[in-house]
């Protein structure tokens, strides 16, 4: 039984070794031959390179602009000063803060939507001035008709007016931060310095803010006195008024049309 297995493994190591060589490494047809080459490496990414060189100026005109950047830097880090306290926005975001609290909300509606809502209804009054604004300033300057000297007195000229009409029946305020500062009694609004009319335009917002909150707080007051006069006659000390009164504010709140009256009374409460 030995004899014809080593007999066919002999007939194995004969056709092995009769086999040519380049038989052994030839590949059959349509095979696709391999490689063990290493690939080349993807070339490095060119990056643009940004230099930013700080040297002494050497005209004038230089200095004049490095000034004007300066300057407008100082506008754009200034911007949301002067939108909150140089426009609408300022008695708006108030009015409606009082509005919120007036009706015993806490989370509905967010700040954050107050705020938004603010912007808006400050960008609607104030259309007229940013309008003037762009005509008059901003569009000259970009197409280098007039000098950032005369875009700011272009650009000013509007807000002064704005902020004139809303306390021209009530110059108080002007004529107090007026007398603080040693000024003349102004005539005209020529007269009264901005760094004077802004501070008492803030001045008068706040104070007019106050007066529309107090006329928002009146009806609301009266339903939570009544409501705290029930729960007591009734015994039900431990029972919060403010959780009976707050769906009786809003009934009567959605009833009268309160958004859209408060809307309507805040837009005509401008002087544009």
């Amino acid at each position: 039984m030995r004899f014809p297995v080593r007999r066919s493994l002999w007939f194995v190591v004969l056709a092995l070794l009769l086999v040519p060589a380049g038989a052994q490494e030839a590949f059959p047809d349509l095979s696709t031959q391999g490689t063990a080459a290493i690939p080349a490496p993807p070339p490095t990414p060119v990056l643009p390179f940004i230099d930013l060189s700080v040297r002494n100026p050497q005209t004038g005109q230089e200095v004049a602009f490095s000034l004007q950047l300066l300057l407008l830097l100082t506008v754009l880090s200034l911007a949301p000063s002067i939108i909150i306290l140089m426009t609408s926005f300022l008695r708006i975001s108030i009015v409606l803060d009082f509005i919120k609290r007036a009706l015993s909300l806490q989370q509905v509606p967010p700040n954050q939507v107050l705020l938004g809502i603010s912007l808006f209804m400050t960008v609607f009054i104030m259309w007229n001035p940013f309008q003037t604004i762009y005509n008059n300033s901003i569009r000259p300057l970009s197409q280098g008709e007039i000098s950032a000297a005369e875009a700011y007195r272009e650009a000013e000229a509007p807000l002064r007016l704005f902020m004139y009409r809303q306390m021209a029946g009530k110059p108080e305020n002007i004529r107090l931060f007026m007398a603080m500062r040693g000024l003349d009694r102004p005539e005209t609004l020529a007269d009264v310095p901005t760094y004077v009319l802004i501070p008492a335009f803030i001045l008068n917002e706040l104070t007019v803010a106050f007066k529309i909150g107090i006329l928002l707080f009146i009806p609301f007051i009266i339903i939570d006195m009544v409501v705290a006069s029930a729960l007591m006659s009734m015994g039900m000390i431990m029972l919060p008024p403010v959780m009976i009164s707050m769906p009786f504010k809003l009934i009567l709140f959605i009833l009268v049309d309160g958004w859209g009256l408060l809307t309507d009374q805040l837009v005509r409460s401008f002087v544009v």
